[in-house]
């Protein structure tokens, strides 16, 4: 399944009325972390189709990074009946990726 992408104006459907879990990337372009996790982020959305995958980009969508306290980036929340239920922050390998998911999903 393709990663969706997420902005202010799209979040409440995408993200917190969606019947799926979500695990939502926090991201800005230029963050060489968040250039690390991006493909394994597009890897596991491919394998895991019960699971949405969405990104915002911080710098375009500040008031979310806000009301979600996303102070450090790349920082990856996992969505469930639209409450955050877990999150990862920074640089990852894709095992431990793949282990929060499989708690989450």
């Amino acid at each position: 399944m393709a990663v969706m992408k997420v902005n202010n104006d799209t979040f409440q459907e995408k993200v917190l009325n969606n019947s799926k879990p979500v695990l939502v990337d926090f991201y800005a372009d230029w963050c060489g972390p968040c250039r690390m996790v991006g493909p394994v982020i597009d890897e596991i959305a491919q394998e895991r189709p019960d699971i949405k995958v969405g990104k915002i980009n911080v710098d375009e969508n500040s008031e979310l990074a806000m009301k979600y306290s996303v102070m450090s980036i790349p920082n990856m929340k996992f969505f469930k009946g639209g409450q955050v239920v877990d999150e990862v922050i920074g640089a990852v390998p894709k095992p431990a990726m793949k282990q929060k998911f499989e708690a989450n999903a």
